[in-house]
């Protein structure tokens, strides 16, 4: 018996749709998909208490509803930009890029204030954050800047990448943003580590690293003031994340069952920052594990790909973007678990959120574009491809 219904397209059909089914990575797609119902579903179990905190809020699943519309459309993204070329992942890099500079540079004059940072642009029924597409957006073009420095001595690619770093940074800190600043600079180092940085400027980056920190201790009181919390925290106000931990040992092995969770109800941001915690005290230790379970495999599985690629704008690139996507989410869960000091940052795929949702849609999009198999694409019997020296 035939089993070619398995497959909504046959292997001799030339399409572009058929073409990017047979070379997409499907378990990749499927584990993201994955997470993202789990966020359609836990944001069933925070809507109601999330709309306590907002008297004008009348519908009980209005975060509900709106989260099926946003992961709608990261679904979309993902897979609208999993179909285009190396070239167009290019592309459409640097546009998601220069208008994510150019929205931050407008922040402060026409940018919503809230919590004292000016992060969002008001569009109506849609707040727009611009830093969230920038990250991808950046990732790329760095990848790309170093490749092109590494084939030709004459251009400066090195340069051009560290000053976009330099300025995406310069306008999260005016916003301020500390949490994306510190994980777009943590990704962006990974990817130049990874595009061939020799060992001294290794050296000096790890030495700049506590400079820099105490820096930015000083310089930022909210950030300050995070951190005394979370080291002196029988000095300080921890309720925002001592509900949340309550929450997470409430839910135990199996949790406490679909929507009779009680924690949540005293978590700020459930919905958003502490997601994690309403999935864990009402699903239990089981959801934990297999929502970190999926990351564990994107992020492997993604690595595992990107390392085998021949390019190494591919290469550099692909690993970039599935980096921050896994540093994203252990920094989320980390917080949930009171591993760090709190940071405003979502949880991929899962936590509500436009900008987030659709952001994150554009840089798995990405992911798998560039880790589709291609003619060439990959390094024939080589585990890892080797990496390209850019500097001297």
């Amino acid at each position: 018996m035939s089993q070619s219904y398995a497959h909504p397209f046959s292997r001799s059909d030339q399409s572009v749709l058929a073409r990017w089914w047979w070379t997409v990575d499907r378990p990749l797609m499927v584990a993201i998909l994955t997470l993202m119902f789990i966020g359609v579903v836990l944001s069933f179990a925070s809507s109601p208490a999330a709309i306590l905190a907002d008297e004008s809020i009348g519908n009980p699943f209005h975060y509900s509803y709106r989260m099926m519309v946003f992961s709608g459309m990261g679904c979309a993204t993902m897979l609208i930009t999993s179909i285009l070329s190396v070239k167009g992942v290019r592309r459409l890099a640097v546009l998601a890029l220069c208008s994510a500079i150019v929205c931050m540079m407008l922040l402060p004059f026409i940018g919503d204030t809230v919590k004292g940072a000016a992060r969002w642009i008001n569009l109506g029924p849609f707040s727009l954050q611009p830093s969230e597409f920038a990250k991808p957006g950046l990732i790329v073009f760095a990848a790309w800047m170093f490749s092109e420095a590494g084939k030709s001595q004459g251009v400066p690619g090195v340069s051009i990448a560290v000053a976009a770093w330099g300025l995406v940074v310069g306008l999260l800190l005016i916003q301020p943003d500390i949490g994306q600043t510190l994980l777009i600079t943590t990704t962006f180092a990974a990817v130049f580590f990874m595009a061939g940085m020799p060992m001294k400027w290794v050296a000096g980056v790890a030495a700049a690293v506590p400079v820099a920190a105490i820096g930015l201790y000083f310089s930022f009181g909210h950030m300050r003031d995070r951190l005394d919390r979370f080291f002196s925290p029988d000095t300080a106000d921890t309720h925002q994340i001592d509900r949340a931990s309550e929450a997470i040992r409430a839910g135990g092995l199996v949790g406490r069952g679909i929507g009779e969770g009680v924690m949540k109800r005293h978590v700020p941001d459930l919905h958003t920052d502490f997601i994690y915690s309403v999935g864990a005290e009402e699903y239990g230790l089981v959801l934990s594990l297999c929502i970190i379970g999926l990351y564990a495999f994107i992020v492997l599985r993604g690595m595992k790909k990107a390392m085998k690629l021949a390019d190494p704008f591919q290469q550099t690139a692909a690993a970039g973007l599935f980096m921050l996507i896994g540093l994203q989410a252990c920094i989320n869960v980390a917080v949930n678990l009171s591993l760090i000091p709190t940071k405003g940052m979502t949880l991929p795929f899962i936590s509500y959120g436009g900008s987030s949702m659709i952001a994150m849609g554009l840089t798995a999009g990405f992911a798998l574009s560039l880790t589709r198999r291609r003619p060439g694409a990959y390094e024939p019997g080589a585990n890892i491809a080797p990496r390209a020296r850019i500097l001297p």
